[in-house]
């Protein structure tokens, strides 16, 4: 196979969303189940705030810092940063975290001797570093690129350009997977090979990656 190159986000793809894992975010918090009734993608007209950042009007960051101040308030506390929510909520056990379609993919690409690189926007900002370093698979990563360090938020093209010069192929060899339409758009844009990933379709999703690739499905020889 010739060497070509999986660029993942970080947070949605290679990780289980926080609307996925309410129940557990309500056990680590002591809360009653239901509390957390935002739903983001799974139910858009239950949550205008996440209509809001799909409009544009807000960002990405600035959703998630409303969710990590309202979920701080319910428990009594005053959360300021968002690796506070994620870490309270969940980082104790980055197993859980971890998508199970992107832990195939991404060990199906290693064996393949494909590159992996993440090309993320927060994930040192939304995670932390300690969580960063003892998540599942991190070290079969060559490359992460993230705007925490550099600044540069996707859909900007220098963040695509940085992600396809640090694997050092070109940037046909290289397939990109965001959940986020505008970081699919930039990479239109860029002329980057793409998945726009349906966190409500995940398999689905990874499927497609692997077959851009020439991956073989999950379960075949």
């Amino acid at each position: 196979m010739t060497t070509r190159a999986l660029i993942l986000d970080f947070g949605g793809v290679v990780t289980r969303t926080l609307f996925e894992t309410h129940d557990i975010t309500e056990r680590a918090l002591g809360l009653q189940a239901g509390t957390l009734t935002w739903r983001g993608p799974f139910d858009p007209a239950g949550d205008p705030l996440w209509t809001r950042m799909q409009a544009r009007e807000i960002s990405e960051r600035d959703y998630w810092m409303e969710r990590t101040r309202e979920t701080g308030r319910l428990v009594g506390e005053d959360w300021t940063d968002m690796k506070t929510f994620v870490q309270r909520a969940r980082g104790a056990e980055a197993e859980l975290v971890l998508r199970p379609e992107a832990r195939e993919t991404i060990l199906a690409a290693k064996a393949a001797g494909l590159k992996l690189a993440i090309l993320s926007n927060e994930l040192d900002l939304f995670y932390g570093v300690e969580f960063r370093k003892r998540f599942p698979l991190i070290d079969l990563f060559d490359v992460i690129i993230d705007a925490t360090y550099t600044g540069i938020l996707k859909p900007d093209p220098r963040a695509y350009a940085m992600a396809v010069e640090a694997v050092g192929l070109p940037i046909g060899d290289c397939v990109f997977v965001d959940d986020q339409l505008k970081n699919i758009e930039g990479a239109v844009a860029a002329g980057l090979p793409h998945v726009h990933f349906d966190v409500t379709r995940p398999a689905a999703s990874f499927a497609l990656a692997r077959q851009m690739l020439g991956l073989p499905e999950t379960g075949d020889a």
